[in-house]
């Protein structure tokens, strides 16, 4: 998108133009009402992509309320405010996210990571010792933001990270350089397909787990559909994960999987067809159902 085309993209008030709002409290303004019907948090994501296009903090832009921008600044403003408000994540535009302390470089190739999702590492590590060396087993794991969380916790762990996508994993594995955690493992496949014969402690997967149909998918265009969707009833991929788990696990080990907030019931039954003990589901920090885990013969502690 050409600045231009940008610039004509974003709402402004009659008689506005750029020359004459070229202060930051006007840029705010201007980017906020453009995102007022297509943001949750209109503000906030004006604020986050100024602060971006500025190459400045969120602190030093309310200080900085009345300074000028320069009319280069304003179109490259402008073309990300349009982006936005055509539902691109702000992670894509500004490039990173945070997930657990973690600074993660994030780009279309991979899903964004979601608050929710911390919920799995929390529970990952109450089963993962801190001074005992145990084996991880992240599956589908994008940006490596599960993988590299618990290696930053757990350094005595050995962790194996698969995706099915190469350019996933070329993120995964920059994030892991950048971190100073290159100790984990990056492997390419489909689920276990990528570690045959492995076995592990423990199992932790974010996969896919969308319906194909849900209306939900259309505020999501921008991430990859391969991280999204899994079947009419978005469960094929939880089943795939689950069917094959128990081959994969050492005695005592343990599956935790993230998935739908309506989809606990089914994966609870998924776990309890395929022999796994210790079935529970935990709520995510909004209330809702987002992990179940199960594990397999009980012959080690577990840190629960």
């Amino acid at each position: 998108m050409s600045p231009a085309t940008a610039a004509a993209n974003v709402d402004t008030q009659p008689g506005e133009t750029l020359a004459s709002t070229a202060t930051v409290a006007a840029c705010l303004q201007r980017g906020t009402r453009a995102l007022a019907s297509r943001s949750e948090s209109p503000r906030l994501d004006a604020e986050l992509l100024l602060c971006h296009t500025l190459k400045i903090s969120r602190a030093a832009l309310v200080v900085r309320d009345a300074a000028a921008v320069n009319a280069e600044d304003q179109c490259r403003y402008d073309d990300l405010i349009a982006q936005r408000a055509a539902r691109m994540p702000i992670a894509y535009l500004v490039g990173s996210r945070e997930f657990w302390s973690l600074d993660l470089h994030v780009t279309p190739d991979v899903l964004v990571p979601r608050p929710e999702t911390e919920l799995l590492v929390e529970l990952a590590l109450r089963h993962l010792p801190k001074d005992q060396p145990r084996t991880v087993l992240d599956l589908g794991t994008g940006s490596g933001a599960i993988a590299l969380a618990i290696a930053g916790e757990r350094p005595l762990a050995r962790i194996i990270a698969v995706d099915l996508s190469a350019r996933a994993l070329a993120i995964a594995s920059e994030n892991a350089v950048r971190l100073g955690l290159s100790r984990v493992e990056f492997r390419a496949g489909s689920w276990f397909d990528a570690v045959p014969g492995l076995t592990v402690d423990l199992i932790v997967s974010n996969p896919p787990y969308v319906a194909n149909n849900d209306p939900a998918l259309e505020l999501l265009t921008h991430e990859p559909a391969l991280a999204l969707t899994s079947g009419p009833a978005g469960l094929d991929a939880l089943h795939a994960i689950v069917g094959n788990a128990a081959g994969h696990l050492n005695p005592g080990g343990w599956l935790l999987l993230e998935h739908g907030h309506t989809q606990d019931a089914e994966v609870a039954a998924l776990l309890q067809r395929q022999g796994f003990d210790g079935i529970a589901s935990h709520v995510d920090y909004s209330g809702k159902p987002r992990v179940t885990l199960g594990t397999v013969h009980h012959t080690r502690d577990t840190y629960q």
